[in-house]
C-alpha cells in the first residue's frame, strides 16, 4: 500500500533547545526492524502525543526515550547528551497501573518509595508525600492500599510517585486507556493542570485520536512495519482546554478527520 502523504507538517523545535532528540534513530530486535530512522525533537514544556496503528512502534519509541532500549542506529539525546541508561529526570507512567504499584505498600508508602530512591531523609518525606497526594487529588487516602482504590485513583497514585522524583520529562504509555470515559476525561484535565504547574515535558502515547488532539501541542503519527514518522501536525487550539468546547471546535473536528484518514490509510 502506498504511504499516506504527509499532512499539516510542522518543523521540529531547534535542536539547541530540544529536551529529547531522536537523531536518525533505528532499532532492530530479533533481526526485525522495529523503528526506522526517526528524527524528532521535543521542546521543553511541550506535550507531544504519538499515535499510530498497532505494531507501529509507539511503545518502543517511548522505551528508547526512557533509555530502556539502546538504538541500533542513530542517537537518542536528553538535553544534548546521549541516553545510555534511564535517568532520574525522566519518569515513565505505565498503562498497567495495577502492576506498577506495590500492593503491600499504602498510597503513602508507594510515593515514599520514589523519595527513598532519590535519598530524601525520612524526616522530610511525610510533608512531601502529603503534598504530592493532594496534588493528584488523593488527599485523605494516604493509608489506603492499591487494592482499596479505584482504577482512576491507582493511576493518580502512579503519577504522584513519578512526580516525587521531580522529573523534567513524563513519558506516558496509554496511561488512561483502561479507565472509563468519565474518569479518563477527569484525569486528562488533571494531567494538563499538573503539567502547567510543573513545566514538565510530556511524550504521550495513545490509540485515542481525540485524546491526542485534546492534550497535545503536536501530534506525531507513526507508520508501521517498521515504525517511522508519517505525519506531524500542530494542535493550534486554545488553552486551557475544555472537554466540551474544545471537542466541538471546528479545528478539533478538522484535525480529528485528518488523523483518522492517516490511520485508516496506514493500516
Amino acid at each position: 500500500m502506498a504511504e499516506p502523504a504527509l499532512a499539516l507538517v510542522r518543523s521540529s523545535p531547534s535542536p539547541a533547545r530540544a529536551q529529547i532528540a531522536f537523531d536518525n534513530v533505528s532499532l532492530v530486535l530479533g533481526g526485525k526492524a522495529i523503528i526506522d530512522t526517526i528524527s524528532l525533537d521535543v521542546a521543553p514544556g511541550e506535550i507531544l502525543c504519538v499515535v499510530g496503528a498497532s505494531g507501529c512502534g509507539k511503545t518502543t519509541a517511548l522505551r528508547l526515550a526512557a533509555g530502556l532500549y539502546q538504538p541500533t542506529g542513530g542517537t537518542v539525546r536528553f538535553e544534548g547528551e546521549a541516553m545510555r541508561a534511564p535517568r532520574r529526570e525522566i519518569a515513565v507512567v505505565f498503562q498497567d497501573y495495577g502492576k506498577a504499584l506495590l500492593p503491600w505498600r499504602t498510597a503513602a508508602g508507594n510515593v515514599s518509595l520514589a523519595l527513598e530512591t532519590i535519598g530524601m531523609p525520612s524526616a522530610q518525606r511525610e510533608a512531601r508525600i502529603a503534598e504530592l497526594l493532594a496534588k493528584v487529588g488523593l488527599a485523605g487516602h494516604a493509608a489506603k492500599y492499591p487494592t482499596e482504590m479505584s482504577g482512576g485513583m491507582q493511576q493518580r497514585l502512579q503519577i504522584a510517585r513519578c512526580l516525587a522524583q521531580d522529573p523534567k520529562v513524563l513519558l506516558m504509555d496509554e496511561p488512561f486507556g483502561a479507565l472509563d470515559a468519565m474518569t479518563r476525561q477527569a484525569l486528562q484535565d488533571e494531567m494538563l493542570a499538573l503539567v502547567a504547574s510543573t513545566g514538565a515535558t510530556v511524550v504521550f502515547v495513545t490509540h485515542d485520536l481525540e485524546e491526542a488532539i485534546y492534550l497535545g501541542d503536536r501530534v506525531v503519527g507513526l507508520l508501521p512495519h517498521p515504525g517511522r514518522i508519517g505525519l506531524t501536525m500542530t494542535i493550534d487550539l486554545p488553552r486551557p482546554r475544555d472537554q466540551l468546547a474544545t471537542r466541538e471546535h471546528p479545528e478539533f473536528l478538522r484535525l480529528r478527520r485528518a488523523l483518522f484518514d492517516f490511520i485508516e490509510a496506514s493500516e
